[in-house]
């Protein structure tokens, strides 16, 4: 009963710009519940069915592109719900008129979102809420070792990876809904590896986080490495970052450009990527990035060290842990780190 009352309680994160406090508002948290029920063991073919790319297609159709479901949000209500900023966006605001539309927007990044000027500052990728920690510390980030294994994260075939970054350093990034969509080059380098793992779609709200065994290990994603070491780049060894899709995604859009959005281009092996860069976008729905990084070759920013284990904050993530973590809300470009 204590674990079912702890699940449904409210969801709290650190805001790092005020250092205070605050409650998630979570979207669509009642579905996601019901979803994550005991379904999965009482009809499991069906729960298979809704996690799957077909469904989640449909289910981005319905709530982001239907003609209805712009009727049914209230596109303008819809955006000051979730606290949009329209005058971030590079576009006429009149122009977002699908939920969609907002989800994908883009914005003045190079003036709303400003950059560290050191070339060993490594920055956050997206507009999310941020976890830190070491598999120097832990083998496995949730329950039951399968949630965060280092070899399901990378790929079963990706040996020459396991060995890598074995014993690494990790930062989780989860976007939720109201967030930017785009993801940013972390660091600057070039690409030593690109490759894409089927999986099935789950949902990265934290409560059906909890609730389900392994969904990072089941979820389709995109894996990037990236040589730090090479020319121009941040000098902080070999970098991965792992895009994961989510429930109502049908996939992670590779869009590359080295200036502003302009002239995008797929990831390749080979291809030089400036750090602050947008590299990458989720379609619309909660969606979660993974940075891993080779042990001993960067120090994560202090705040984000003390605030992942500060006291009095209500986390769902520390449900699965044996000690509480606390989540610290962040901007893209920002600083989370620095190559030693």
């Amino acid at each position: 009963m204590k674990r079912k009352q702890m699940s449904r309680a409210a969801h709290q994160y650190i805001d790092r710009d005020t250092s205070t406090v605050r409650t998630e508002k979570l979207f669509s948290d009642k579905v996601l519940n019901l979803v994550y029920s005991d379904i999965r063991e009482r009809m499991p073919a069906l729960f298979k069915a809704v996690t799957s790319a077909r469904f989640s297609s449909l289910l981005g159709f319905i709530n982001y592109d239907a003609p209805l479901a712009a009727k049914l949000t209230g596109t303008s209500r819809f955006m000051r719900e979730i606290g949009l900023d329209i005058s971030e966006c590079l576009d006429d605001p009149k122009s977002l008129n699908t939920p969609r539309k907002v989800f994908e927007r883009k914005i003045r990044y190079w003036e709303t979102r400003p950059m560290p000027e050191s070339r060993r500052a490594i920055v956050s990728p997206s507009d999310s809420r941020i976890l830190i920690g070491s598999f120097q510390n832990t083998r496995n980030l949730f329950i039951k070792e399968k949630f965060f294994n280092l070899e399901e994260l990378l790929g079963p075939s990706s040996l020459e990876w396991h060995g890598a970054f074995k014993d690494c350093d990790f930062a989780v990034f989860r976007l939720t809904p109201e967030k930017y969509h785009y993801n940013h080059a972390p660091v600057s380098g070039r690409v030593s590896a690109y490759y894409e793992i089927d999986g099935d779609y789950h949902s990265c709200n934290p409560g059906a986080i909890i609730k389900s065994a392994a969904p990072y290990s089941k979820n389709k994603r995109a894996v990037t490495i990236i040589d730090t070491d090479s020319a121009g780049g941040s000098k902080a060894g070999m970098v991965a970052m792992i895009e994961i899709a989510a429930l109502m995604i049908g996939g992670i859009k590779q869009c590359y450009s080295q200036h502003r959005y302009n002239s995008p281009s797929k990831m390749t092996t080979g291809m030089l990527l400036s750090r602050g860069q947008p590299k990458s976008m989720f379609f619309p729905g909660s969606s979660t990035i993974v940075l891993l990084f080779q042990q001993g070759r960067i120090r994560f920013a202090e705040d984000l060290i003390r605030n992942r284990h500060r006291p009095g904050v209500n986390s769902r993530f520390s449900l699965g842990f044996g000690e509480s973590l606390v989540e610290t809300d962040i901007k893209a470009r920002s600083e989370i780190a620095n190559a030693r």
